[in-house]
């Protein structure tokens, strides 16, 4: 009980003290933070009723189906997949959900190009195979439609600069739907450095730890595509699961920007292990021979010095797990089980389970019933990265993440092989935005 009491004092008054001056210092945004005051980021005009045509109606694309036809405003015009099946299948889920049937492209893998130049529709959106996700993209844009990708949203920095300057140039949307930058504890850590109670953003330890060798060698889903990649690249192929949120937490693109990594591989033993165990000898899969590493690791600096360990493990047996520690000046949090430190507070040396602050410092979009009850996606953050990009192209808002976010996230794949491959080199990390992260305001905290 003593324990108790110490620590809600040390909350209660850690959070007036901080919070004074935070507002004191102007690090507390106002509640519409994220809507106004936005500054160099980009919007369009406000669209009513957001006509979609989606892309890639496999597991994850019915996934984000389900999530917008259950958002109001939302009107789920066409649908597009190589096998007809699926894409019958959100036909059928769109008149489930009492809307109207959405017309399908099934005419082979570039039907996406027929969709994007005849319909008349706002957004984009795709779910594809890695490899297809910058055609779609650009498709789109070329077309006057806003566009929507799964992650990564490109492999090279050459596709990375492409995707920016379509965007720049047809004046649309290009945002990656990295929904992990919206889950519960990332989101909180976030709310909480913008109210100062972490100090200041000095360190991530992120990542992407799960065990996929069931799924890479499946016969359907992503097991028809994704293990591919592992026969070819030696490269952190995923990174902007842990990426993505660190790069919010210390304003990367929007007051701090990316300098250099270097990136380290180790043997790669895992795919090949399975192979043999789990095939039989006669299964065409026994032939294939991986490069992709067990364990990458990266190593990130930033313009104003602060570092990002990164790490892809993806072929080992282990529990899931995203890394996920923020390191700021007065505190610390800890992923998988999620907990928090704070400087001076007691008892010492003893983390405390995120619960202890959930009713002070969740994100106000977590806070609403629909984000909490969403029944499709991740335990709701897949709702919620659905939600916010159908909202803001409905008012008009600078979307969370933009085509600069999704240029240097992605961008991290053919650099991490580039600096495995020449013994660890650092290599620069370009600047998609030419210099305007100096300028650009951070990520504000949105209202529910």
């Amino acid at each position: 009980m003593t324990e108790d009491i110490s620590r809600r004092r040390f909350i209660e008054g850690s959070t007036l003290a901080v919070t004074a001056a935070a507002v004191a210092h102007g690090l507390v945004p106002s509640a519409n933070a994220g809507v106004e005051d936005q500054g160099d980021l980009f919007k369009s005009a406000p669209i009513r009723v957001v006509r979609v045509g989606f892309v890639g109606c496999g597991l994850q694309g019915t996934e984000h189906i389900k999530n917008l036809l259950s958002i109001e405003g939302t009107d789920l015009a066409a649908v597009c997949d190589i096998v007809p099946e699926k894409a019958a299948r959100a036909q059928k889920l769109a008149l489930e959900a009492g809307q109207r049937e959405p017309k399908a492209f099934t005419r082979g893998p570039r039907d996406f190009e027929r969709l994007c130049a005849e319909e008349d529709l706002d957004l984009i959106f795709t779910a594809t195979p890695w490899e297809w996700h910058v055609p779609v993209m650009l498709a789109a844009m070329a077309n006057g439609k806003h566009a929507a990708t799964e992650v990564p949203a490109a492999q090279t920095v050459e596709d990375s600069w492409k995707l920016v300057e379509t965007a720049e140039k047809y004046k649309k949307h290009c945002v990656m739907m990295e929904n992990c930058s919206y889950d519960r504890p990332e989101m909180m850590v976030l709310h909480m450095l913008r109210k100062g109670l972490l100090g200041e953003a000095m360190h991530a330890e992120v990542g992407y730890q799960h065990d996929l060798r069931a799924i890479k060698f499946e016969t359907k889903d992503e097991g028809l595509w994704r293990r591919a990649h592992a026969t070819r690249l030696n490269a952190n192929l995923y990174p902007t699961h842990g990426l993505g949120p660190a790069a919010q937490a210390m304003g990367v693109n929007r007051g701090d920007q990316f300098d250099y990594l270097v990136a380290m591989a180790g043997n790669s033993r895992g795919l090949q292990d399975f192979q043999r165990e789990h095939l039989a000898a006669d299964d065409p899969r026994r032939r294939e021979r991986y490069v992709l590493g067990d364990v990458h690791t990266s190593l990130i600096r930033t313009k104003l010095g602060k570092t990002i360990y990164m790490v892809h493990d993806t072929n080992l047996p282990r529990p899931y797990a995203r890394y996920n520690v923020f390191q700021g000046s007065k505190g610390i949090y800890m992923g998988f089980p999620p907990r928090f430190y704070f400087d001076g507070q007691e008892p010492s040396h003893r983390y405390q389970p995120l619960a202890e602050f959930a009713a002070l410092w969740d994100h106000p979009l977590w806070k609403a019933d629909r984000v909490v009850n969403a029944k499709h996606g991740h335990g709701g953050m897949d709702f919620l990265e659905d939600l916010r990009l159908i909202e803001c192209l409905q008012q008009g808002a600078p979307t969370d993440f933009d085509v600069y976010d999704a240029a240097s996230w992605s961008c991290m794949v053919e650099l991490t092989a580039k600096s495995v491959a020449s013994r660890s080199r650092a290599l620069e990390v370009p600047d998609f935005t030419r210099g305007k992260w100096k300028s650009r305001p951070p990520l504000g905290i949105v209202g529910g």
